[in-house]
């Protein structure tokens, strides 16, 4: 059988090349030796036929081609020939191996002694194989730019010699918030752009959400659990959330018919376990938010209640005024726009460059027919929005008011 050499790349790339990382202690050195190994297949399998650890075989051809190229070139400053020569011919390819190498991977590239854009750009490039014009082309930087920031955060791992490993139990709740941060900012920037032409980058909250399963089946941790839960029910919203011709469709107006009930079963399933952990945290909270929103047929079935009791708790345990907001708008839902406008006013201090404070603000001014206040608020967040489908939603409401 011809083996599907572009299918065993996707599948398989990256697992062998965080093993690779681990055996060479070297990013760009294990990024050789993956594509060596893969040129190396392509000329053998054809003719002798596919391995039956395919996994495997390329791990043992990459390291070896490594060895071979640091010989050759006589680079031994970061590995020495007694140390390549104590790496196994044959490392485990069981998930005690190779699947532990990707874990180690991902904290690797979330480090803390690294700054948050250089861990969100090199965990795209590494851990999900993106390249370096596609992580650009998604946060809306130059490609050059994205280049030089991964290369000094390869240079910081090595020159500090950051460990390639999972922390120990003493350190894994610290690190695991960096971890999941990173996780989470990829997972937003794709759910809601920061700026740019469209409402989502459906391909950001996909490379996110497959981190986030990777994240749980290696470490199943509640709040791994709730965040995983918290992009799978966003995620399943996707359709809903632009029209045709790419407007935005805010959650009170989406056709809940177009929602993926999959994701939102399999994220609800995910937060009830995270919840009977009773060890959850902040994302667990969110997610169990998200799943009244998307388990209410429609918006008047919403149990405003039960999601300001959340919020309540959520403030509790990590207090923010984007919380606070968050659950004023629901305060407004609930108890009316008079009760949430007092809220959101209380906020505005604090919130005066969040261009969502002032469109709360605005809308609620609306409800409430006070038409001049509605038009300064929704002004105030098109100054501050830079994303053109909500700026052009804005600027409807504000002509729709004039």
């Amino acid at each position: 059988m011809t083996p599907d050499f572009d299918a065993l790349y996707r599948t398989e790339s990256r697992r062998v090349f965080a093993t690779l990382v681990r055996l060479l202690g070297d990013f760009d050195l294990a990024e050789e030796a993956l594509s060596e190994a893969f040129r190396a297949a392509l000329e053998q399998w054809p003719r002798e036929g596919m391995p039956a650890n395919p996994r495997a075989w390329l791990v043992s051809a990459g390291r070896f081609k490594a060895i071979d190229a640091i010989r050759r070139q006589g680079r031994f400053s970061y590995v020495d020939e007694a140390t390549l020569e104590a790496f196994p011919a044959e490392p485990e390819p069981e998930r005690e191996g190779i699947e532990d190498d990707r874990l180690r991977l991902i904290f690797t590239c979330c480090h803390p002694a690294l700054a948050p854009e250089a861990q969100v750009a090199l965990t795209l490039r590494e851990v999900c194989g993106l390249t370096t014009e596609e992580i650009a082309r998604a946060f809306l930087s130059s490609a050059p730019t994205l280049a030089q920031r991964i290369v000094r955060a390869k240079s910081k791992i090595r020159d500090a010699k950051i460990p390639y490993e999972v922390p120990g139990k003493a350190e894994l709740p610290e690190r695991l918030d960096a971890v999941l941060r990173v996780i989470y900012l990829v997972f937003n920037e794709g759910y809601s752009a920061s700026s740019g032409s469209s409402v989502t980058r459906g391909e950001l909250c996909q490379e996110a959400i497959r981190v986030g399963r990777l994240l749980v089946a290696l470490l199943p941790e509640a709040e791994a659990m709730g965040l995983l839960a918290l992009m799978l029910i966003q995620e399943s919203r996707r359709a809903a959330r632009s029209a045709p011709d790419g407007e935005l469709v805010l959650l009170e107006d989406q056709d809940r018919s177009l929602w993926d009930r999959a994701l939102i079963a399999e994220g609800v399933e995910l937060t009830t376990r995270a919840l009977r952990t009773r060890m959850f945290g902040p994302y667990c909270l969110q997610a169990a938010i998200a799943a009244v929103h998307a388990e209410a047929p429609r918006t008047s079935d919403t149990d405003w209640s039960e999601i300001i009791g959340l919020y309540d708790v959520l403030s509790r345990l990590d207090p923010s005024p984007v919380v606070a907001l968050n659950r004023a708008v629901a305060v407004a839902m609930r108890d009316g726009p008079v009760a949430g406008l007092a809220l959101v006013d209380a906020l505005l201090p604090e919130l005066e460059g969040y261009h969502l404070a002032h469109a709360a603000r605005a809308d609620l001014c609306r409800r409430l027919g006070r038409k001049a206040d509605a038009i300064a608020s929704y002004e105030k967040a098109l100054a501050l929005s830079r994303q053109e489908p909500e700026r052009r939603f804005l600027q409807l409401r504000i002509d729709q008011l004039r």
